[in-house]
């Protein structure tokens, strides 16, 4: 008999982080919601009168009124595996929604948005969700932690518990969701297990903030049936619209995967289509890197390949270095690269060096954990020229330099 629930052993470990000033009560039961004709739920904003959320008339915590949605009742329904996914950089369309949906051996789908964000260098998945409906494909422990989904729907973020200590946090729970200093900040509420490939859940209110893409990724159950077999016709109804991978612990390397990157520097990397080679080694659309990876000559270091969209800035910076006599504070022959298309070691995670919008510096002095010995003039330029530095990281990388907002150097 298949295994239906994969994390049963990490869903044990489900945490809450709770801020002292939102010690919530509990919401009022109501059913959960039941999906429409064409596969959507009924997702409503939840907001009253003078814009305050009715999540506030139940008493559930609502953390974030402008990001609050109804809080969902308690679960009543059965859990259902998270099977498969089908991703695409565009909505899903109700037809196509409705067709999967229809499909022998297809069980339940759940419509989501689902985009990429980059925090220190590390690109998560976050996925737009309707808490109510969701929450029965995570696993059980995580399903059934109703504060976690009250916290939620009131605008706050559930997490993966393996990222805790990962992510720069700050004192008060909040974390940034990109690496600009513009990207919006969201309270973490709880830490708790999701379903497979996706790091981070916010409710659908967040999808215009965090400029997602609308039902862009739909969950699809298959229950007792194989989703091998089912995998087949979910494709041809998707066609070249989407990407159709079978979810499980390890990344589904048998499709093309997609990136697509929300936040401050989005523009710079579009669309971003890969397949996964060995060892932990990518393979870029190769349209994608004609039309956004080159190899161009920059003050000091000489030839380098990035992003063509780095460029400009990167040059402003090394020029204004140059300027200001501090040339000998970067060492060319301790360049380490710009464009590496790979993933982080030993995980399944991109770098902003994927999309060729990082570069490392001085390696041997300015190794990760370390305050390094890279010149703070020199930072407090490639800052000033839209860069974030890896030094002022949780877990320090002081030779990393990676473009977090686009300026333009006139």
């Amino acid at each position: 008999m298949r295994l239906r629930r994969r994390f049963a052993a990490a869903a044990l470990s489900a945490l809450l982080s709770l801020s002292a000033a939102c010690a919530g009560s509990s919401a009022t039961e109501t059913a959960d919601p039941e999906p429409s004709k064409d596969g959507s739920r009924g997702v409503t904003t939840g907001a009253g009168a003078g814009g305050a959320p009715s999540a506030a008339a139940t008493g559930a915590v609502v953390a974030d009124p402008e990001h609050a949605i109804d809080p969902p009742g308690k679960l009543t329904k059965h859990l259902l595996p998270a099977d498969m996914l089908v991703y695409s950089q565009n909505p899903l369309s109700p037809e196509m929604v409705r067709k999967i949906r229809a499909l022998k051996g297809v069980v339940s789908v759940e419509p989501m948005a689902m985009a990429q964000v980059a925090i220190e260098n590390k690109v998560i998945n976050v996925a737009a969700v309707t808490p109510g409906s969701y929450r029965r494909y995570t696993p059980e422990a995580s399903a059934k932690l109703q504060e976690a989904w009250e916290r939620i729907a009131g605008g706050e973020l559930g997490i993966l518990p393996d990222l805790r200590k990962k992510i720069p946090a700050d004192e008060e729970g909040y974390l940034r969701l990109g690496n600009g200093a513009d990207a919006p900040r969201v309270h973490i509420g709880a830490f708790a297990p999701q379903i497979p490939q996706v790091d981070a859940v916010v409710n659908t209110a967040w999808i215009e903030t965090l400029g997602m893409k609308p039902d862009n990724a739909l969950i699809v159950s298959t229950g007792i049936t194989s989703p091998q077999s089912v995998r087949k016709p979910i494709q041809q109804i998707a066609g070249d619209e989407a990407s159709v991978q079978i979810l499980g612990p390890d990344l589904d390397i048998t499709v093309q995967q997609t990136a697509f990157l929300v936040g401050s520097v989005a523009d710079a990397v579009g669309t971003f289509n890969y397949t996964v080679l060995g060892g932990g080694r990518i393979a870029p659309d190769p349209a994608w890197v004609a039309s956004h990876i080159a190899t161009a000559t920059v003050p000091i270091l000489g030839r380098v390949t990035c992003n063509r969209a780095i460029f400009p800035q990167l040059t402003a910076a090394l020029r204004e270095i140059v300027e200001r006599g501090l040339a000998d504070k970067i060492h060319p022959n301790e360049y380490a690269g710009c464009y590496y298309p790979r993933f982080i070691a030993g995980s399944t995670k991109l770098s902003n060096h994927s999309f060729g919008l990082a570069l490392d510096l001085n390696v041997p002095g300015n190794l990760r954990g370390t305050v390094g010995q890279m010149d703070r003039t020199v930072v407090s330029i490639f800052k000033k020229w839209g860069f974030a530095w890896g030094g002022d990281w949780s877990y320090t990388d002081p030779m990393h330099f990676e473009m977090n907002a686009l300026i333009d150097p006139r």
